[in-house]
């Protein structure tokens, strides 16, 4: 009887949570003007208009550049920590981890903020720079986790094996370190990407005047009205920011299996 009870529960909440997502995607091809029940005609029309939008071509080019760059210097200073924290002793090693890990306990609200106070103290203004600074401070813990977990599991004699045929530290990196982590680095890229194209809430304090991300911009459609393009713009977002965080996984899951069908072999 309880663990029925539990049960219920259990698919109780996930019907509250996801029911409004199904509500959005279901309502995305609906021929309706108004976007809402009963359903008429099964349409693509509304993803058409997407195309003919140009405020959504503009934001999603923004998000898109955002998005890229973000992945490139969040992933080039995750690995570049990663590396430190787990092949490195030094001081004030718990410290830097902390630093790196404290955006993901602060509210967005907060850090966004404080960021924009921060700058506001150097008399620089809202910027597409600001943007991407913040992004690159939301999206690096998730870098530098996925590069720790990737990291711990490579062992160290492969790089001192390196090391006793004459490799020296930079040539370890090259082609021993880097080509392993290889499919972490696509994974947490993948990441940083996903994060960075979803936010909203910090983005809004720091987006300059004028310019939009594709969160930003359905938040402001949905001052004027509720359009059956919004569904339609939401339904894209969601498969797209599904389909990456899978992709990364994939990946990771299948160097995990490579890794102990070597370590099988090996053995």
């Amino acid at each position: 009887m309880g663990s029925r009870f539990i049960t219920l529960i259990t698919w109780a909440v996930y019907l509250f949570l996801f029911a409004p997502i199904l509500v959005v995607v279901i309502l995305s091809f609906n021929s309706s003007q108004f976007g809402s029940f009963p359903f008429r005609d099964f349409t693509f029309h509304w993803y058409a208009t997407l195309l003919d939008n140009q405020a959504i071509l503009d934001a999603a080019k923004t998000s898109l550049v955002l998005g890229l760059l973000v992945a490139l210097i969040s992933t080039a200073i995750g690995v570049l920590a990663a590396l430190a924290l787990v092949r490195h002793e030094f001081l004030g090693k718990g410290f830097v981890l902390v630093l790196i890990t404290a955006p993901l306990l602060i509210p967005e609200t907060v850090l966004g903020v404080g960021l924009l106070l921060f700058m506001r103290t150097l008399n620089q203004p809202r910027s597409l720079l600001l943007l991407l600074i913040g992004h690159v401070v939301l999206t690096l813990p998730f870098v530098v986790m996925v590069l720790q977990a990737r990291l711990v599991g490579i062992k160290r004699s492969y790089e001192e094996a390196a090391r006793t045929l004459g490799a020296n530290q930079v040539e370890v990196l090259r082609t021993v370190t880097l080509p392993l982590l290889a499919p972490a680095l696509f994974a947490a890229a993948l990441f940083a990407f996903t994060v960075s194209f979803d936010n909203i809430t910090a983005s809004m304090f720091w987006r300059p005047g004028g310019v939009q991300t594709v969160p930003t911009e359905i938040f402001a459609m949905l001052r004027n009205s509720i359009s059956p393009e919004i569904n339609a713009l939401g339904t894209v977002i969601i498969a797209f920011t599904l389909l990456l965080p899978m992709i990364g996984g994939l990946i990771l899951r299948g160097r995990a299996h490579a890794d102990l069908n070597q370590n099988k072999m090996g053995e």
